[in-house]
């Protein structure tokens, strides 16, 4: 697969609050992370709270330096740049929408202000043409005209987001990262700002990295579905496959608990709490829920096996086999009891 970015073994370590006052607990934000963007690719990322989603996100637009391994874009290594150089190829080359749009934007300043001010900042073209490419950037989004002197405070949270997007989209980034753009907003104007992304996307030729709970929308909107748990990649699967041949018990526990338009949901049930970051368990993150678990779960973490479906991969010691369906996984959760027989509470040091 041709990369726009990648990332390789790629780890955040982040210091907490807990723990001594000599050692502070380390919480493990992302452990071990590949993943490859393509050009004109959509990626959706999905998992729980807390899994590292948004930290993914983040290292995806060099906003966060990961503790080891390496971030690519464009072929060159992100962290090996000097500053100059790295700020000027993430700001123009990627763009990033975040999940409020109310906090998103200074409040101070107007529409016209916030679009134009990236275009001041890496100098694009002349104050003339700044002016001409701001109105081009409201009209891309649907605002009008009339807005350009607005502050956000005057806007509807569905103006604030188009807002957010054009801004995103100022510089013609290669790569777009949107973080639960619409989590914030009610459903009528989600509808109409998801189909916004779908269509800006297909006339501009953008990667698109698509962050949300809602796991129904990022199957309809990606090429692409990555299922992450505390803070690893546990499957990647063509969008088409996840819901009903995805192979890892969790990402078929996680879609079987999403409703759909012609089946009743039919969760499959999940024992136990998410493990906390700061001390996760051995082995496998998820044995501790998985009904399928066992003492080869807990003494390590499986690689990565290839699917039969091209671009589809899983992590799991025992995953679920082709063609078994929700009810029958459902049964066999319900069957064991408890979920996970009797295996140690070990934790790890922080391993790959």
């Amino acid at each position: 697969m041709t990369a726009l970015v990648r990332l390789a073994d790629t780890h955040v370590v982040h210091r907490a609050r807990s723990g001594g006052p000599f050692a502070r607990d380390r919480v493990y934000a992302l452990t071990g992370v590949d993943l490859t963007v393509a050009p004109g690719e959509t990626v959706g990322v999905v998992g729980e709270s807390g899994c590292g989603k948004s930290t993914l996100a983040k290292v995806l637009v060099g906003v966060q330096r990961p503790a080891s391994g390496t971030v690519t874009f464009g072929g060159r290594d992100l962290w090996t740049m000097k500053p100059a150089e790295r700020r000027a190829a993430v700001g123009a080359g990627t763009g990033m929408i975040f999940q409020d749009p109310s906090t998103a934007l200074n409040r101070r300043l107007s529409v016209r202000r916030i679009l134009r001010d990236p275009l001041d900042v890496h100098r694009r073209g002349t104050p003339a043409g700044r002016e001409l490419r701001v109105r081009e950037l409201m009209s891309l989004v649907g605002l009008p005209r009339a807005l350009a002197e607005a502050l956000p405070g005057q806007l509807s949270g569905g103006q604030r987001q188009r807002v957010a997007i054009a801004r995103a989209l100022a510089l013609d980034p290669d790569l777009v990262v949107a973080d639960e753009p619409t989590s914030a907003l009610d459903v009528s104007v989600r509808a109409q700002l998801l189909n916004l992304l779908l269509d800006l996307k297909e006339r501009l030729g953008l990667a698109l990295v698509f962050v949300s709970h809602d796991i129904q929308t990022v199957r309809r909107m990606s090429d692409r579905v990555v299922t992450m748990y505390l803070g690893r990649i546990v499957e990647e699967s063509p969008a088409a496959e996840v819901t009903d041949r995805a192979r890892h018990p969790y990402t078929r526990a996680l879609f079987s608990a999403t409703p759909g338009l012609l089946a009743p949901i039919d969760p499959i049930p999940l024992a136990g709490p998410v493990p906390s970051a700061t001390r996760p368990p051995t082995g496998c993150p998820f044995r501790t829920r998985c009904w399928k678990a066992d003492g080869t779960c807990a003494s390590a973490m499986p690689d990565f096996t290839a699917a039969s479906t091209p671009g589809h991969r899983f992590r799991c010691h025992h995953p679920v086999q082709e063609g078994e369906s929700t009810h029958d996984l459902v049964a066999q959760a319900v069957a064991v009891s408890p979920p996970v027989a009797d295996i140690p509470a070990q934790h790890h040091q922080h391993q790959p």
